[in-house]
């Protein structure tokens, strides 16, 4: 009964590899986070300067707490987006960035086409570029850092 002290695990490459994804999904949780309290926060200076958030076609106001909601779930999008890059791309970081950045772009276009006021309109523009300020970089330097 000679124990030579080795043990046996699973394959470092498998370890690895789910430590990166977790890695990745806590940064990614802690940015969400941080671009839900952004937003809302951004949005409460917008609304405490004057603006409303209302929306012409139903003319209900945006909850600040819908302005969380949605950045919340957008986030978590942007990291399953994130994870699935890691997953499948020989580079994640680039083609998460050129994928995020594009999104971003396109989630500009219903603000312009809501009817609200310039006002209304320009606030929930850079209602947009805030968590997308806060989420891109963070997820692209964690793809960067977690595959050299």
């Amino acid at each position: 009964m000679n124990d030579t002290g080795a043990v046996a695990g699973p394959a470092s490459g498998r370890t690895s590899h789910t430590h990166r994804l977790r890695g990745l999904a806590g940064t990614g949780f802690i940015a969400t986070l941080a671009a839900m309290a952004a937003t809302t926060l951004a949005a409460a200076l917008a609304q405490a300067v004057g603006v409303g958030f209302e929306v012409p076609d139903g003319g209900e106001t945006i909850p600040l707490s819908g302005f969380a909601v949605v950045t919340g779930f957008f986030s978590a999008v942007g990291i399953v987006i994130a994870v699935a890059l890691l997953r499948w791309s020989a580079r994640p970081a680039k083609r998460f960035v050129w994928t995020a950045v594009s999104l971003t772009a396109i989630s500009l276009v219903p603000p312009l086409l809501a009817g609200a006021s310039t006002a209304t309109t320009t606030a929930l523009l850079g209602l947009h570029l805030v968590p997308a300020a806060v989420m891109i970089p963070t997820l692209a330097r964690s793809l960067r850092t977690r595959t050299d």
